[in-house]
């Protein structure tokens, strides 16, 4: 039977090559979210998305509805081995929508290649909940995201070249 686990990353201890303890990032990533926002919100659960994807919404054809019904397969998605895998039901609750509509915005956005629905089927008993699997979307934003990352090294060295250009000597003119 499948539990339900908070999306919370503690610190990980982990053993480096000298034998000292380090902690991962996802602690780093969670004490740095509990600082914006506070401890009391990071603590039930919290996800990541690549800021891309809500940036560019539109030119990935998603609509704010689209966005949110990712955001809340998103949210069930702890690891990358153990793919998301809500009902439309609790879905449609959590975006005030009926499940219906969840099904046909999925439908929709499997058709256009990025979301990929694996149904799950028990013998004899019927189905369980779909797992999703996001590969089309991330193939999709991969192109805005390299596009923004170069934009950032643009900018980054035209920053760096204009305050290291010298400053004219002024005088006082008399």
């Amino acid at each position: 039977m499948y539990e339900m686990k908070p999306n919370i990353f503690l610190p990980e201890e982990r053993m480096d090559t000298k034998g000292a303890v380090k902690v991962t990032r996802r602690a780093d990533a969670l004490r740095v979210n509990e600082e914006k926002w506070s401890k009391p919100l990071m603590a039930p659960g919290w996800m990541a998305m690549p800021s891309v994807i809500i940036e560019r919404q539109n030119a990935l054809g998603l609509s704010p509805l689209d966005l949110n019904i990712i955001l809340q397969i998103g949210t069930y998605w702890w690891t990358p081995d153990n793919k998301p895998h809500p009902s439309k039901k609790s879905i449609a609750t959590a975006i005030g929508v009926k499940p219906r509509t969840v099904q046909r915005r999925i439908a929709s956005m499997e058709h256009h290649g990025l979301i990929h629905r694996e149904e799950r089927r028990i013998k004899g008993k019927g189905s369980k909940t779909n797992v999703y699997h996001f590969d089309g979307l991330i193939k999709a934003a991969l192109p805005f995201a390299k596009e923004k990352t170069e934009d950032i090294k643009r900018r980054t060295i035209e920053n760096k070249k204009r305050l290291s250009r010298k400053r004219p000597i002024l005088s006082v003119v008399s």
